[in-house]
């Protein structure tokens, strides 16, 4: 049974009966909607808008999709103005405040924050997300992610990842909490992906993952890193679309495989693990459960109503919210969850809100908060320290920097994910590189890709015969002194890994440079390219393409600042051949 008074609510006589009454004070309905964190697609600010659902779903939580600071502060402000019960308003900050807000402040990655060393980045990338998150309305962070990287393939955990050690990983969620603790705004944290991401290469948005570890090798990782944060007072678990096969047979001896679920959906994950060996006691969210882990596993249906029933305690999003609404109802009707698990869900998801102070006493806050911290210049100053500290010659077998920029001819190689080239007009990114380097003196040619070709002429014979051309290699070498080869792919959801693609088969921006021409090869986001290009004799990862970024990547290619950031092993990708 749920202990209020115990952690990490620690809630009071006064709260606890608040809790208990506010429940009670409720219609079935609102019962139901309490149990689902629902994204809004409504479109504008409308206050008519947000009263109507709320009339209709009596949600307990609120994800929103990206709008303005000054939008999202007055959308925020309106759901809780309706809202008989104050929501629990979430916000998913891996990285800091933008991807909260456009207008907020984008810090570090994580791998960026372990690749500095020490704690600063990570406690930066806390504080500003909270700071951002809370002065807009929201009081709850889907963060801070606890996946360990030890597959290098995987490219959904990559970069969001604190890296493969596990006391790494919760020595920097544990900074990224502290810095959420200081911010002065009451924030939930959030652990995530339990039972674990990061020792596959599949994506949970794609397919139902597996965590395929040992029960021990599970506890010496994922298990250390979740027990230490429980230990520590973490309000949240969130749940992912993974199974770990090892842990259900543990718990559930003689399971079959075909029985085998994802662990939103698995009781013994939930409750023999999460429960009652790690002594979690507060509030459990599932992922996105739009994902293919979770719609694959059974049909809908029963999907949502059985993730509650095996231990659950909310829904994050809905496809259909009238469907999954009534897809609940059935489930509470007909005694896949019982009374007493659903009065449990309730009382972790008031308790919590008790905690946060959302009660009929909260208060929203001020827009002065919105005005002080987003994209503020203090802000800006940590994403400028991170970009500094953290910056990492992974490889420079060649001993070619630092480069002298004078007289030097650069033949700038940008390779992306493939675009929509029917919106295609160029790559802010690109022009910003090729600024930065004429800035200190390289003179800069950009390699034409064939997405520059097919915006200005369409598909057709010519434009293939052109990315072909390679040129004599005598012309190439008197023409250029450095090729500077820039990655910048990004993003998960779509394929089960990234990998570098080059926009034509054949095409010149392919390496057949390296042994041409000194090359630089970089990566602005993912960290395991080097499998793609491991003949690059030097390789560096910048982590971000944000200006900051891309001047501390010039600064240390010409010498006038140091490489200090450190790279892990995977970032060689299990390969010999990627360390000459």
């Amino acid at each position: 049974m749920v202990d209020l008074r115990a952690k990490p609510y620690y809630l009071s006589e006064e709260q606890e009966a608040w809790v208990k009454r506010s429940i009670a004070s409720m219609s079935p309905e609102e019962k139901i909607g309490q149990l689902f964190t629902i994204m809004t697609y409504l479109p504008g600010v409308r206050e008519e808008n947000i009263k109507r659902e709320l009339d209709s779903f009596h949600q307990g939580g609120l994800r929103w999709q990206r709008k303005t600071a000054e939008e999202t502060y007055e959308q925020n402000r309106l759901y809780q103005k309706h809202s008989r019960i104050p929501l629990l308003i979430a916000a998913n900050c891996d990285t800091g405040g933008a991807e909260c807000v456009p207008d907020g402040t984008y810090i570090a990655t994580a791998a960026q924050a372990t690749a500095g060393g020490d704690e600063r980045t990570a406690y930066h990338i806390g504080l500003v997300s909270a700071r951002e998150a809370g002065s807009i309305g929201a009081n709850w962070l889907f963060n801070p992610v606890c996946d360990i990287y030890l597959n290098w393939r995987n490219t959904i955990v990559n970069t969001r990842s604190f890296g493969e050690d596990p006391d790494t990983v919760l020595r920097m969620a544990r900074a990224y909490i502290r810095g959420v603790r200081d911010s002065g705004f009451a924030m939930a944290c959030t652990a995530k992906h339990f039972p674990g991401d990061g020792t596959e290469e599949r994506d949970q948005h794609l397919v139902i993952g597996c965590n395929d570890q040992s029960v021990e090798e599970w506890e010496q990782s994922f298990g250390k890193v979740y027990r230490g944060l429980i230990d520590d007072g973490i309000e949240a678990v969130m749940v992912g679309h993974i199974c770990q096969r090892a842990l259900s047979q543990k718990y559930r001896p003689g399971i079959r495989d075909e029985e085998i679920l994802p662990a939103t959906l698995a009781p013994e994950l939930l409750n023999d693990v999460l429960r009652q060996e790690l002594g979690f006691n507060g509030l459990i969210i599932t992922d996105a459960t739009q994902m293919i882990g979770f719609n694959a596993a059974m049909p809908r249906e029963k999907a949502i109503p059985a993730a509650i029933a095996a231990g659950c305690d909310m829904i994050l999003f809905t496809n259909d919210t009238a469907e999954d609404f009534g897809y609940m109802r059935a489930g509470v009707e007909s005694g896949v969850i019982t009374p007493e698990r659903l009065q449990e869900a309730l009382e972790r998801i008031l308790g919590l809100k008790a905690k946060l102070g959302l009660t009929e006493s909260y208060a929203y806050p001020s827009p002065e908060y919105k005005t002080k911290y987003v994209g503020c210049a203090e802000h800006l100053a940590f994403r400028r320290e991170a970009a500094d500290l953290c910056t990492t010659l992974v490889k420079g077998t060649q001993k070619l920097l630092p480069i002298d920029p004078k007289d030097k001819r650069v033949f700038l190689v940008y390779e992306r994910n493939i675009p929509n080239t029917r919106a295609y007009s160029g790559d802010p990114v690109r022009e910003l590189l090729k600024d930065e380097l004429e800035r200190v003196g390289f003179t800069v040619d950009i390699c034409p890709t064939f997405y520059d070709l097919e915006a200005e002429s369409g598909v057709n014979f010519r434009n293939f015969l052109t990315m072909m051309d390679k040129g004599s290699r005598k012309t190439f070498r008197q023409k250029y002194d450095l090729v500077l080869l820039v990655l910048n792919y990004t993003g998960y959801a779509q394929t089960n890994e990234v990998r570098v693609t080059w926009s034509t088969d054949h095409s010149v921006d392919q390496p057949w440079y390296l042994a041409e021409v000194p090359t630089v090869a970089v990566s602005l986001n993912f960290t395991n390219h080097l499998h793609d290009i491991p003949q690059a004799k030097t390789f560096i990862n910048a982590y971000g393409s944000k200006p900051e970024n891309i001047r501390a990547l010039v600064e240390r290619l010409i010498g006038k600042s140091a490489f200090t950031g450190k790279a892990e092993e995977n970032v060689f990708c299990g390969r010999w051949e990627t360390k000459l």
